[in-house]
């Protein structure tokens, strides 16, 4: 094979090894919101819905090949692993290389997209221009019609961020860190205007394309999943509060669809990270992805949840539950009259429960049975609602007692532990194996030789 001007000839499933292990730390991969059918012609289709981002050892589709482009990097971010002064192994595909592991795992089943994330090599242009080849060739040489999501490189040339809208799924610009004051801490070569000028790019983007599609009908549809943004929690000491307004801003400025949440892991020994001695802030990265969601769907603003008095979320109780109790005035709620919107606030309810309610109590008054059937948490909801005028049981409304009851010792295991792992699951874990397989029959493995 011939290597482009730069890049290092090296084994195939040696730097799959190294850039798939590299791209473990970025969370911000998912493809709900897409609906493209095959044409025929075409290898695949995409089907609306999220899906997941690995492999397990034993061949099960998780199910997006999840890489970088390379790791190699021109500049210093004192949280990264693959910063410039760090002495690891480097490694870059090819863009043919890319686009043969992905039509060979999509052949075995192994994914269902592809999830394309680089370091900086040389410049953003120059890495954004090895992309924009590479998704090129995906989508017409090779013929892919599968979800592709792909990272925007800040500082990139527009024209190649918005010839690439056109032939990925899903486009996503890192904000990194939630404050200008943590970039300058700890990316000094990455700058907020340079992170959200991509962003607004990408947004105009998309509605001049929703706006052709409405005059013209069947035109090219840019970016079509919508746009993602990811931010590390704990590596700078921003608040819960702080962190969810940088959400709520964004959300409310550029449209986007996600805003993911990583835990910080310390994978340098620098001075200025945080030294994490109960290892990286998981249940933390929790709560605030719950907070996100009452945000998106239940109509909750940042500054209800939290303040500048109360600036973190309390990590025994859900932010909803957390809200309840605090705000007990606005309890109980009856559920055969409460509007919808006040249904969404009540623990224990969510969108589709809350849904079933309203459509159920037209016929007939609902009492607690038929709201456990309709799917309502009643060990959350019970403290705060009635039916016909009565709650479930004698309970008083007051914040202790509530709260006492709602973070008991079985409520506790719960939140214990959540059983999430920041390491990401290889395609050829050990477990598996009897021995580990050799680099050959890897290599036949990917490619579909065995």
């Amino acid at each position: 094979m011939e290597y482009p001007e730069g890049i290092k000839s090296m084994p195939l499933m040696e730097k799959l090894g190294i850039l798939a292990d590299a791209a473990k730390y970025d969370v911000a991969c998912t493809s709900s919101g897409v609906d493209r059918k095959g044409d025929g012609a075409g290898l695949g289709n995409c089907v609306a819905g999220g899906i997941c981002h690995s492999f397990a050892s034993d061949g099960r589709c998780i199910s997006l090949l999840k890489i970088l482009l390379t790791n190699e990097c021109i500049y210093d971010c004192k949280y990264c692993k693959n910063r410039c002064s760090n002495d690891v192994p480097r490694a870059t595909f090819t863009p043919v290389e890319i686009c043969t592991l992905t039509m060979e795992f999509y052949r075995r089943n192994y994914i269902e997209g592809l999830f394309l994330s680089s370091g900086i090599w040389k410049s953003p242009t120059f890495t954004m221009e090895l992309i924009y080849r590479t998704i090129w060739l995906l989508r017409n040489r090779y013929h892919f019609r599968g979800y592709i999501h792909v990272k925007a490189i800040p500082g990139a040339d527009g024209e190649l961020i918005r010839r690439l809208g056109y032939l990925v799924d899903r486009m996503s610009v890192n904000l990194e860190l939630p404050t200008a004051e943590g970039l300058r801490a700890l990316a000094p070569n990455k700058h907020r205007k340079n992170i959200l000028a991509p962003m607004r790019m990408i947004q105009n983007g998309i509605q001049e394309s929703r706006n052709e599609l409405a005059v013209y009908g069947n035109t090219p549809r840019f970016v079509s999943g919508g746009q993602s943004t990811q931010m590390i929690i704990g590596a700078t000491p921003e608040s819960d509060y702080q962190i969810l307004n940088v959400a709520q801003s964004l959300y409310e400025k550029f449209a986007l669809k996600r805003v993911f949440y990583s835990a910080f892991v310390r994978v340098n020994d620098d001075a200025c990270l945080p030294a994490l001695p109960g290892g990286p802030p998981l249940l933390r990265e929790h709560r605030l992805y719950q907070a996100d969601w009452l945000l998106r769907f239940y109509g909750f603003r940042a500054e209800e949840l939290l303040d500048e008095n109360r600036p973190f979320f309390n990590v025994m109780l859900d932010p909803k539950e957390d809200w309840a109790v605090r705000h007990l005035e606005q309890f109980p709620v009856e559920i055969n009259k409460a509007p919808y919107e006040k249904l969404l606030r009540v623990p224990g309810i969510g969108v589709k429960s809350a849904q079933r309610i309203v459509a159920a109590r037209r016929k007939a008054n609902l009492n607690f049975g038929d709201l456990k059937k309709i799917g309502v948490v009643l060990k959350r909801a019970v403290y705060f609602i009635t039916c016909c005028g009565r709650m479930m049981y004698p309970v008083k409304l007051d914040e202790d007692y509530i709260v006492r009851n709602l973070t008991d010792a079985q409520e506790r295991i719960r939140f214990g532990s959540d059983g999430m792992s920041y390491r990401q699951m290889s395609l050829f874990d050990d477990g598996a194996f009897g021995r580990p397989p050799k680099p050959e029959e890897q290599l036949q493995a990917a490619l579909g030789q065995l």
